[in-house]
């Protein structure tokens, strides 16, 4: 990987963290997920984005930090 140029960060999110995916990576990634729950007996209304969710798991894997110590830009360590 040596004299390889790295990618800019292009993710929608605020943080810009070299793990976060970029749109290429998210649109493959994206249908692999269980779709959101709607209807009349679906849940609630999602809170934060799947996209943030897988974003600070790969910045957990990536880092080797603990999940309670997520920077804030993230959703809450529970949720992911």
């Amino acid at each position: 990987m040596a004299g390889e140029a790295v990618e800019p960060w292009v993710s929608g999110s605020e943080s810009g963290y070299p793990s976060d995916l970029t749109d290429g990576q998210w649109v493959l990634i994206e249908p692999l997920l269980p779709a959101a729950r709607v209807g009349p007996k679906g849940g609630r209304r999602e809170k934060h984005p799947r996209r943030r969710i897988v974003d600070a798991i790969f910045y957990v894997v990536r880092t080797g930090c603990a999940w309670r110590q997520l920077p804030k830009g993230f959703p809450p360590w529970p949720t992911v």
